[in-house]
């Protein structure tokens, strides 16, 4: 049986993916196996050493100290494209609030209540302050083809807009979903200066931190509108705000606000509702229900963000896993500690990511308990488990 640890409210959807005698989820669980969250602030959390892996019911994981839990092997999963849908129909929500002045206009309208028979006036002679441009025929730009910015591209397509897409680091299996009538772009200046609507889909590392600065928008057409459903710290909020005032830039629709941001002109704050669906947050769980199903039972990773990804079977034998430093002469010891019981080793594998490796030995008899202490007695291991068939 094993214990699941909840620090949200999580869907109950896991229960059509797991074999729920074999679980058990408990918001107070003290000493549990895994961890299911979506928000809950991990960094200050005293995290027990039961845990072997934590599963983010989204997408970022800022919310969870990766690094310090990978270095006590602990597997972090999350749940890459499973609100996509969602925050794709928000980028397009942005995309109309910024070019028909929808938010301006209702709260305009609510001015009118009260005023009786002349509503109808007011309305007709009041309206014209809120003209704004059509998407159609204008030029979409997506910064980031991942899950969520394909989407947004082939949506674009759909609308009859003119899309240029960027990302270096574009997948295989992106670039196959991805609208041949997408212009996938080298150079994102090109983007910058070329388009009327840009929308942001890319992660928060050092490298993006603030990637819209005073100098990308400057680029960018003075009628244009941006669009971050991403995450706030992509963009300089100093240097948006200068641009709307100064005319270089037409407006800015962000799903993360801030004390300096709201109330801005030109600025439409939306209280992070990307994925905010009773669909995105289903699908979140089934993935993570999934992912850490078969991690506990068969030592699989597939979307883990602190460890390589090993997607694994079950086991027709007894299986070792292996969470360790990447470091020269690891399997090397390993190895010779097998040698040294007499152990065949019948598959093994070894993947890494960074500054961490994961490693799977598969035997046709079952390792000692004193094998798998010395393994884990190795100043290169963070875990050791013994997956039994």
């Amino acid at each position: 049986m094993y214990a699941v640890k909840t620090l949200n409210a999580i869907s109950p959807v896991y229960e059509s993916v797991l074999d729920m005698s074999g679980y058990a989820f408990d918001a107070y669980a003290e000493n549990p196996d895994a961890i299911i969250v979506r928000s809950a602030n991990m960094h200050e959390m005293d995290i027990p050493e039961s845990v072997h892996c934590v599963a983010r019911a989204g997408a970022g994981v800022n919310n969870i100290p990766v690094d310090r839990l990978a270095e006590r092997g602990v597997v972090v999963f999350n749940s890459p494209g499973a609100n996509a849908n969602a925050v794709k129909e928000m980028a397009l929500t942005g995309m109309l609030l910024a070019s028909r002045r929808v938010v301006e206009a209702v709260e305009w309208c609510r001015t009118l209540s009260g005023k009786g028979d002349e509503v109808d006036k007011l309305v007709e002679k009041g309206k014209g302050q809120f003209v704004g441009p059509e998407l159609m025929g204008k030029t979409l730009g997506v910064i980031g083809l991942g899950e969520i910015g394909v989407l947004v591209a082939n949506t674009g397509v759909a609308l009859g807009m003119k899309v240029l897409g960027y990302d270096p680091y574009i997948s295989v299996d992106h670039a196959w979903r991805l609208s041949r009538s997408v212009s996938h772009s080298l150079d994102i200046d090109e983007v910058l200066k070329n388009s009327d609507y840009i929308s942001l889909h890319v992660p928060l590392m050092d490298m993006t931190r603030n990637m819209i600065d005073a100098a990308a928008l400057s680029k960018m057409k003075p009628t244009a509108a941006l669009l971050n459903f991403s995450r706030g710290g992509l963009v300089s909020t100093q240097a948006v705000k200068g641009a709307l005032s100064t005319g270089l830039l037409r407006a800015y629709v962000t799903d993360f606000p801030s004390d300096e941001l709201i109330g801005a002109t030109g600025v439409i704050c939306i209280p992070h509702l990307g994925a905010s669906t009773p669909e995105s947050e289903d699908n979140c769980v089934r993935m993570v229900a999934k992912q850490m199903d078969e991690y506990l039972r068969y030592g699989s990773i597939v979307n883990s963000v602190n460890y390589p990804d090993c997607p694994l079977s079950r086991p027709a034998g007894p299986r070792l896993t292996l969470l360790h430093k990447n470091v020269p002469n690891v399997i090397g010891s390993v190895t010779h500690l097998i040698s040294d019981e007499g152990l065949n080793i019948d598959n093994m594998i070894n993947r890494s990511r960074g500054a961490y490796a994961y490693t799977v030995l598969e035997f046709d008899s079952t390792p000692s308990d004193a094998l798998v202490e010395k393994m884990r007695s190795l100043d290169t291991t963070y875990r050791v488990r013994l997956i039994l068939p």
